[in-house]
Formats: structure tokens, sequence, C-alpha cells
């Protein structure tokens, strides 16, 4: 499958400028792109690298200038790109309509119209399932749960009982919503397990990513925000309120009753302690350990987390202590040999004394002779 330049330009409606019959047979980012395909470029940075990249044109936001290689200006270049690759590579559907027979659905659950329930799924006694939602082979909804319209729930991904998830979520494989939160009992020395009423709400627009987990609140509701996006293998324990529009990377670690603001980001591996809060629009580095509530609008790093500009000065400061130390040994080296300097005149003095008593005792022998 191939197509020319102009006939994507159009397709996008961007603004060309080079020859418009170059033929394009797909595209690529710049590291991988090969000669005959279209790669892409929305930052200087990335501009920089298409000196060495063999691509045949590229696609740019309007104004950056590309040289001699060909390119396609548009407003928003990462959509752009999407369309154009979704031509050469088109999304496959699965074949599956409606309510396969070999699904197991309760006789009390209702199903809205358009809903596709794979093989294998398993919907529970008075759960709700809203228009057009999709739960894929495996998945299992356990009773009195809920899923809003539009809603897409991959392979394998479980919903413990009482799981409210809004529209337009997605949910994806072997994420598991609803289990029970890690708290016990051990007054009587063994560790009984906690209460465990409550439940999940997830509100519309909600990304979940594979394997993430997120338990039941003790009594009442963990909620996650409405527009929060939630990447792979992400914890969030029991009764914490994620905020709107959050961003949790990778393997973040949310523990019990925390709660966020709008637009809180979180990088990869970042673990955030007990009964904390994080406030609006705050930023989160890599690996930062929370050990108490942050404000809003700041950015925290490290271990323990603290502000970004405050991090930044101990890390300089860490990459000179080798240079440090040897500065250390000579000043204590030096130190000691004040000292010693400073000791000799001491020394010198007494001696000095000693001479004159011996002298003076010499002068008595020989007045009394």
């Amino acid at each position: 499958m191939s197509f020319t330049l102009g006939e994507l330009s159009r397709l996008v409606q961007g603004q060309l400028h080079g020859d418009p019959s170059i033929v394009i047979c797909g595209t690529a980012i710049i590291r991988d792109a090969q000669a005959g395909q279209l790669t892409l470029a929305d930052s200087d940075k990335a501009l920089a690298k298409l000196a060495t990249c063999g691509a045949a044109a590229v696609m740019t936001r309007v104004g950056m200038d590309t040289g001699s290689l060909p390119r396609i200006e548009v407003e928003d270049v990462s959509s752009c790109f999407a369309r154009v690759t979704e031509v050469f590579r088109p999304r496959q559907q699965e074949g599956q309509r409606g309510v396969s027979t070999q699904a197991f659905v309760d006789p009390t659950a209702v199903i809205g119209s358009g809903a596709t329930i794979f093989p294998g799924a398993y919907v529970g006694a008075g759960v709700v399932i809203g228009d057009g939602v999709t739960l894929h082979p495996g998945v299992c909804v356990m009773a009195g749960s809920s899923i809003g319209d539009h809603t897409t729930i991959f392979a394998n991904a479980v919903l413990y009982e009482g799981t409210d998830v809004g529209r337009h979520v997605i949910i994806h494989a072997s994420a598991v919503l609803g289990a029970y939160g890690f708290g016990y009992n051990s007054s009587t020395g063994r560790h009984l397990l906690s209460e465990q009423s409550g439940y999940v709400k997830v509100e519309d627009h909600v990304e979940i990513g594979a394997g993430a987990t997120i338990d039941r609140g003790t009594y009442g509701a963990t909620v996650i925000g409405e527009g929060t996006k939630i990447d792979n293998q992400v914890m969030v324990a029991h009764n914490c309120h994620i905020g709107r529009h959050n961003l949790l990377c990778s393997q973040v670690g949310i523990a019990g009753s925390c709660t966020t603001g709008d637009y809180v980001v979180m990088a990869g591996q970042v673990g955030i302690g007990d009964h904390l809060n994080i406030g609006h629009k705050t930023i989160l580095g890599a690996k930062a350990g929370v050990m108490s509530d942050v404000p809003s609008d700041v950015i925290y790093v490290g271990i323990p987390a603290t502000p970004h500009r405050e991090q930044m000065q101990k890390q300089a400061a860490w990459s000179k202590l080798p240079e440090m130390r040897k500065e250390f040994k000579t000043l204590k080296l030096e130190v000691e040999r004040l000292k010693s300097l400073l000791s000799a005149p001491s020394q010198t003095q007494t001696q000095s004394s000693s001479s004159e008593d011996d002298s003076c005792g010499d002068n008595a022998v020989s007045d009394a002779a």
C-alpha cells in the first residue's frame, strides 16, 4: 500500500512543501524511519535529528524549517500523524457483536443497547451494563456493579462486587478494581481482615492500564476522578480519592486514604505514604518518595521528596563529595602541621628556661667558693 505525499497532505488538510508526487509507503518515528516513509517532528529537539534520518518526508508544526527535506505542515502533528498511520495500518476490529452464547450473563443483569460481550466473560447478578459497552474474553463483572455507556474492558480484567464505572472508560487487560484493602486488626495477636464494605467508583473518561489495581474503600468509595489516566501496574489503595485529570505513570504506588488535587502528575515508581494530600497541578518526579503533604503547583523529586530546586542543590553537593573529601584530608594535614608549629616555641622556651636555671645554679656555687 502506498500514497503520494500530495494525497497524504490533502488527507490531513496540511500545507505541503515539496514534490507532491513523492511516493510514501509507510510511517515511522525518526529513530526507525527508512527510505520511502513519512516521519514526524513536533519539537526543535526532534527537528535536529532529521539530519541523520532516512525518511522521504516529514510532518511538522506550521513554520518549522526542515531545509531540503519535503514536509507537510499541520497544526496538530500528533493527531494528523496518527491519522496517516492508520491509513497504512488500519485498526483490526474483532468480529464479535452482541452477547455471546458462550458468555455467562446472570438473568438479573441489565444489558444496554449495542453492548458486546465476548465468549468467556462473566456478568453477575444485578449488574447494569450501559449502551455500547464492550467486555472482552475473560472479563469478570461481579454482582451489583455498573458500567456506563461506551466503556471498554479488555481481557481478564476483574470488577469486584459493587464497582461503579462511568462512561467512556477504558480498562486494560488484567486490571483489578475493588479488591480488598490491605487493612488488618492485629489486637488479638492475629491479623484479622478489617471491614471491606466499601467499593470503587471510576468517573467518566478514565483510562486504567494493564495490571493496575484499585482497592475498595473500607466503608465508602475509593474514587478515581474524571479524565484521570492510570498507567500499567499502578497501585491505588483503599479509601483514596484521586482528583480529576491526574496522570499516574507506571508502577506508582499510593497508600491508603490519600487524596490528590486535579491535574496532578506522578512519574514512574512514585511512592506515596498513607493519609497524605497532594495539591492541585503538582508534579512528582520519578521515584519520588512522598512522606508528607505536598502543596499545589510545585515540583517535588527525590527520596524523601522535596522541592525540585532544593533537591538539585543537594545533588550538586553530593556530586562534589569526593573532591570535598580530598580537600578535607589536605586541610586536616595542614591543621596538624600548624599545630606542630604552634607547639614548637613553647618547647624551645622550656628548654631556654632550663638552661637559665642551670646557669643560675652554677653562679651560686661560684659565689660560695
